[in-house]
C-alpha cells in the first residue's frame, strides 16, 4: 500500500490554452523541485501536467517497490493527457526527469524540451557492480545524494536514503535513452550547473555532441544541482519562459 503523500508533494494539474507542457522531477525528488516552473507557465496560459513520480513524496520504502518502467509509464500517461487535449506539447525535466524527458522526445513528436542539470550518463559498470555487491550483502539503501543547493536556508526535499535496486534499474533505463540521444529531433534549451556534484556536465554534453535538433546551452554560474530552487531559479524560469514561448511560434 503506497503511504500518505507528504505536504507540499502533491502533483500539480492546470488547464490553459492548446499549448501543453509537461514538468518533471528528479529521482527521490518530488514535485516541490518543480513547482514553481509548472506554476510559472499556468499562469503564462499553458495547459500542464507534473505528475509526481511512483514512489516519490511519500517514504523511501514506496520508492523501493518501483522501477524505471514505472516513471516511463507514468510520464507517458501524463504526457497522453496533454496530447489528448492541447495541439502541441513540450517537456521539462529535471535529472532523471531530464533523462525521462529524451526517453519522450526520442519516442513522441513534441514541440520542445528543456533539460535542467539532466541526468543521460549512467554510473560506470565499476559502480554498478559495488551497488551490486552490497544489495547481495543485504544493503539495499544508499547515502542520499543531500539538497545540493547553494542558496541558504532552502531544502532540497529529496529523500535521506536512495534505494539502490531502483536506482540500477534507472541507470539501465539511461543507457538506452543515451543510446538513442540521436533520434531526438525536437528545438532544445539545456541549462546546466558549473558546480554539480551529483551529474557532471558531461551529462549535457551528451546532448550538445549527439542531437539531432537545434542545442541551446545556458550555464548556470550561482546554482548546484537542483537548481530550480538555487540561486539561478529566475533565470531557468524566464529563459524557459522565452524559449517555449518561441517553440510554440515555430
Amino acid at each position: 500500500m503506497t503511504s500518505e503523500i507528504l505536504p507540499g508533494c502533491d502533483p500539480f494539474s492546470s488547464s490553459g490554452d492548446g499549448r501543453g507542457v509537461l514538468v518533471l522531477h528528479a529521482y527521490t525528488d518530488n514535485p516541490q523541485t518543480m513547482r514553481s516552473i509548472a506554476e510559472m507557465l499556468a499562469a503564462l496560459g499553458y495547459t500542464v501536467e507534473m505528475p509526481r513520480l511512483p514512489g516519490h513524496g511519500t517514504t523511501v520504502e514506496d520508492l523501493k517497490r518501483c522501477r524505471w518502467s514505472d516513471f516511463v509509464a507514468e510520464v507517458e500517461r501524463a504526457c497522453d493527457t496533454l496530447t489528448a487535449t492541447c495541439d502541441r506539447v513540450a517537456i521539462v525535466g529535471l535529472s532523471m526527469g531530464g533523462g525521462l524527458t529524451c526517453h519522450l522526445a526520442e519516442n513522441r513528436d513534441v514541440a520542445g524540451i528543456a533539460l535542467i542539470n539532466p541526468f543521460l550518463k549512467a554510473p560506470p559498470a565499476e559502480l554498478r557492480d559495488g551497488v551490486k555487491a552490497g544489495i547481495d550483502a543485504g544493503v539495499d539503501e544508499l547515502p542520499g545524494a543531500g539538497a545540493h543547493i547553494k542558496k541558504p536556508g532552502v531544502d532540497g526535499f529529496s529523500y535521506a536514503a536512495m534505494p539502490a535496486i531502483p536506482l540500477l534499474s534507472v541507470a539501465e533505463g539511461i543507457d538506452v535513452v543515451e543510446a538513442h540521444l540521436g533520434d531526438i529531433m525536437a528545438p532544445m534549451l539545456l541549462l546546466t550547473s558549473c558546480e554539480d556534484h551529483v551529474v557532471f556536465w558531461e551529462n549535457g554534453g551528451a546532448v550538445v555532441e549527439r542531437s539531432a535538433g537545434p542545442v541551446e546551452r545556458i550555464w548556470l554560474e550561482d546554482s548546484c544541482h537542483v537548481a530550480t530552487i538555487d540561486n539561478d531559479q529566475p533565470l531557468i524560469e524566464s529563459a524557459i519562459a522565452e524559449f517555449f514561448g518561441r517553440v510554440f511560434l515555430s
